[in-house]
């Protein structure tokens, strides 16, 4: 079944300032990214598609168009060759192109990483379930910031557990950590 590495809008000003103020925020973002570039580096050794979803804010929004903040952070690895699908809401299927650019490699399972966990993460996860795609999600390639009344570790943690089999007909969810994915041009993502 043909792969893809799906990141999503891991840009420079994803972090908002209310709930990023916390050094253990920061700290596993930058962790994050370092996964993330590092699964960037095999799929590409494996010659995998790489798909880079990001968010077009509107004005005066962190992520508005066109400024440095919408910018997809310069250590993922990110290449000209790869394909960069823009978005404007929390699932990376509305009214996009992925579905489009998936199918033209082929694609029927996806290995996702990237921000915010709660938002664009698990919606765009469950889409791509409810439309046939297999997808190994990335235990710790994926974060966000603390809440009111929940902190980054709790989230993550809560959304790995709820999505982990998550299904619809025969395509679900796997949750594996970053180590444990291997990203091959002839195998599947462990």
């Amino acid at each position: 079944m043909a792969r893809a590495l799906v990141i999503i809008d891991v840009q420079n000003g994803i972090l908002p300032e209310k709930g990023s103020e916390r050094s253990a925020v920061r700290r596993r973002f930058d962790e994050v990214r370092g996964r993330i570039a590092r699964l960037v580096g095999e799929a590409r050794r494996g010659n995998l598609p790489i798909v880079f979803v990001q968010h077009d804010g509107g004005p005066g929004h962190r992520l508005e168009t066109g400024t440095p903040g919408w910018e997809i952070c310069g250590d993922l690895g990110r290449r000209d060759e790869d394909v960069v699908v823009n978005k404007t809401a929390c699932d990376s299927f509305y009214e996009t192109r992925l579905q489009d650019v998936l199918a033209s490699h082929g694609v029927r399972h996806l290995v996702v990483g990237g921000l915010m966990t709660q938002y664009c993460i698990d919606t765009t996860c469950r889409r791509a379930v409810s439309l046939g795609y297999d997808v190994t999600l990335v235990a710790d390639g994926h974060t966000t910031v603390d809440t009111d009344r929940l902190t980054v570790e709790q989230i993550v943690d809560h959304h790995n557990a709820l999505l982990d089999g998550f299904d619809a007909g025969s395509a679900a969810i796997a949750v594996v950590p970053a180590g444990d994915i291997q990203l091959k041009a002839d195998g599947e993502a462990l």
